[in-house]
């Protein structure tokens, strides 16, 4: 039986601290890491923890189910694969994170695993995966904690939300929003689409949409749904103006139907502001043509399935 370990190191100018508590508040991983896709906490105590985590590998997006242990007081995370996904046959490692100084701290990432079989094919795909995905997992995690740390990550990340009350059920509005195959036909914003679904609950949607001013975007992103509450989604081929773009659907049972709610999280791509908005543009303007973009879509959206939902009911 062949059991690889493998290390990778990164420095961050920013306190163990900090660092230890973005690693732990898993909620932040979509946002940080660019490999994951969405996280949600299966079972949660004040030491160990199961979540299931939905991410890409080699570009390929997979999911499974991990238990953590925390350890605060020496700012290590220790985490196993319950469930793998093949090729894997297990999976784990150890997050550990060394003060420098006061404000800088050494990010260790620490990982044991063996393919199915000891497949030395299936071995050599996993050394690659989790390779690039520690590579991305690190440097990622040092810009961002960075600039959390630096505090400018305020004005360039936000979120908002909008929502729609609908007279219909529950499950009629996840329906549309599910069949993202259908939006050519009964969204007039999009004008082409494509969706997998690579994994049951798991999607890959790519889609050319048009703007007001007539230009089209072709966005990609991989989706995770769960009938018939919620999708979650992260667009991995992005917008000029953004560096990030997560969110989700919800629709939540009400005494009089459906609120169905459409919410955003996104990272402003200051580089790219003066080219599409203009010499004079500001990180405000940038956030107010963002917001007015991605809500002006989404009311569409919500509009159209509030439609369909009411008189399907």
């Amino acid at each position: 039986m062949t059991i690889r370990e493998v290390e990778h190191e990164i420095t961050a100018a920013a306190p163990a601290e900090t660092v230890f508590r973005l690693i732990a508040e898993v909620e932040n991983w979509p946002r940080i890491f660019p490999p994951t896709i969405h996280v949600e906490h299966v079972e949660r105590g004040e030491r160990e923890e199961r979540i299931q985590i939905w991410a890409t590998a080699n570009g390929e997006p997979k999911n499974w189910t991990s238990h953590r242990t925390l350890d605060p007081e020496n700012l290590r995370i220790t985490f196993r694969q319950e469930v793998s996904t093949p090729p894997v046959a297990s999976m784990g490692g150890t997050w550990i994170i060394e003060p420098v100084s006061a404000t800088e701290s050494r990010i260790r990432l620490l990982h044991d695993y063996r393919a199915i079989d000891d497949d030395p094919e299936s071995l050599k795909w996993i050394d690659e995966a989790v390779d690039r995905n520690s590579r991305s997992e690190l440097a990622a995690l040092r810009s961002n904690v960075e600039r959390v740390h630096a505090e400018t990550e305020a004005d360039l990340t936000f979120s908002f939300e909008d929502s729609v009350e609908i007279a219909g059920h529950a499950k009629d509005v996840y329906d549309f929003i599910n069949e993202a195959n259908l939006w050519s036909e009964r969204l007039p914003h999009v004008a082409t689409v494509r969706l997998d679904e690579d994994a049951p609950g798991l999607q890959t949607l790519e889609m050319d949409t048009r703007a007001k001013d007539g230009s089209v975007h072709t966005t990609k992103s991989y989706r995770v749904t769960f009938p018939h509450g919620k999708i979650a989604y992260k667009q991995v081929t992005l917008p000029a103006l953004m560096t990030l773009h997560t969110g989700y659907w919800t629709f939540a049972e009400t005494d009089s139907g459906v609120t169905a709610s459409s919410q955003h999280t996104v990272t402003i791509n200051t580089e790219n502001i003066a080219r599409i908005l203009g010499a004079d543009a500001t990180l405000a303007d940038a956030r107010a043509y963002v917001h007015t973009a991605l809500s002006t879509n989404s009311k569409a959206t919500l509009g159209h399935a509030k439609a369909y939902a009411e008189a399907r009911r």
